[in-house]
């Protein structure tokens, strides 16, 4: 009979090594979050209560394109890897990857729209 320790059972099958990394990304984008998007909600308030010129004009300044991309950019990049954490939890196997390529694929194509938007918009 052959006995194997705990250790040696889980030897091969261990972390990734990046759930400091992705831990803290979190926690920052979050901080990160939660000072830009009391200021871009006010702005974008302002801009959407008003008409289209004014709205327009407002975005089309310096602070509310930048702080739009910002939030934009950082608030998808966290829903990328949110929602990946929780398809690699919660599924397995041809699903998982297929889930998770969509998933990238819509976060990118996402951040994508918006910057061409913001672009179309501020120029």
């Amino acid at each position: 009979m052959r006995y194997i320790t705990d250790r040696k059972r889980a030897v091969g099958k261990g972390s990734a090594h990046t759930g400091a990394e992705h831990h803290w990304f979190m926690i920052v984008s979050s901080v990160a979050l939660a000072f830009m998007m009391p200021a871009w909600i006010f702005i974008f308030g302002n801009a959407l209560g008003s008409g289209y010129d004014a709205a327009l004009a407002t975005m089309s300044r310096p602070f509310p394109a930048i702080l739009t991309a910002l939030v934009l950019i950082v608030g998808m990049m966290h829903f990328h890897k949110g929602g990946r954490v929780m398809i690699e939890d919660y599924t397995a196997g041809t699903t998982r990857k297929v889930l998770i390529m969509a998933y990238v694929g819509f976060s990118y194509v996402m951040i994508a729209c918006g910057l061409f938007a913001l672009v179309k918009i501020a120029l």
